[in-house]
């Protein structure tokens, strides 16, 4: 039996895991204008044709914002108020972030996205330090491909230098953590960022003291 392999390198998700939405109250204010759910709307925003189509790089971001424009009736000229205020109350886990420094440079860094093709110029312009903790970003419109697809996991590892055993992976969605743990890597399911923390440090075995 072959010796377990030290891990060499930890990846991330970054919506709903490095960057969550602080209050409700900005959502669901919209979806009141405009007669639904904050469930509604985030699947609008999320999940209508466009974007899962912007979400693999085979249509523009703009395109997504027009659709959810034309299903509200909303005119042209609204539409940027009602993105900004959409994205209002998105935050960076800034404790997460001095996290993955600390991790640095014993351990490489990753960043697995599925993302609009905006996803690194909003990201940089928003969160100014986020993506400088990475030694690899991978947004899936870039890439034209998606998460759970094995191939973009693949993809991060070689860029990483990496096996998938030498890895640990973190994302929100089960789907996209039992992808991963099929190719081999030590992935965990966020639920909060403490949890997420102590199960890292315990996949490394360290004890996280600073």
């Amino acid at each position: 039996m072959q010796p377990k392999r030290a891990i060499r390198a930890v990846i991330w998700d970054m919506g709903g895991v490095l960057v969550r939405y602080s209050a409700p109250e900005p959502r669901q204010r919209l979806a009141d204008t405009y007669g639904i759910s904050e469930e509604q709307l985030e699947e609008l925003v999320f999940h209508n044709p466009m974007a899962d189509k912007s979400t693999i790089g085979a249509v523009s971001v703009e395109a997504v914002w027009e659709y959810v424009r034309a299903d509200l009736s909303l005119d042209p000229q609204q539409l940027p108020g009602f993105m900004a205020a959409f994205w209002s109350s998105d935050r960076v886990d800034e404790e997460l972030i001095d996290f993955i420094q600390f991790l640095r440079p014993q351990y490489k860094t990753g960043l697995l996205s599925n993302a609009f093709s905006d996803a690194r110029q909003s990201l940089s312009i928003r969160f100014p330090r986020l993506l400088g903790i990475f030694d690899e970003t991978i947004f899936s419109a870039e890439v034209q491909m998606a998460k759970p697809d094995p191939r973009i996991y693949h993809l991060i590892l070689d860029r990483l230098g990496v096996a998938p055993e030498e890895s640990i992976f973190v994302d929100d969605f089960i789907e996209n953590v039992a992808a991963a743990r099929t190719l081999g890597m030590n992935a965990i399911q966020f639920r909060t960022a403490r949890q997420a923390r102590q199960a890292v440090l315990e996949a490394l075995s360290i004890d996280g003291s600073e």
